[in-house]
């Protein structure tokens, strides 16, 4: 297990505006899971993947739209 100083499960939350049961809903982890390992601030290493994975993946989404947007004006 992982020490996180800075709470990834908190920060990741208040950037996104998640609750701890929606966060674990993307992630496939159980609210009481989400929450226990951020009052702890003891995260299993393969749920600090999958966060750092799914921040990856909006972040990748977003830049995708935004290609998708240039497309479209190039197009026009």
């Amino acid at each position: 297990m992982a020490k996180n100083s800075d709470n990834l499960i908190k920060k990741t939350c208040k950037e996104l505006g998640l609750t701890y049961r929606e966060l674990g809903e993307r992630i496939g982890y159980s609210e009481s899971a989400i929450n226990n390992s951020s009052r702890q601030e003891n995260l299993s290493e393969p749920l600090k993947k999958a966060i750092q994975l799914y921040l990856e993946n909006l972040k990748l989404k977003e830049q995708l739209q935004d290609f998708y947007t240039l497309k479209a004006i190039l197009a026009k």
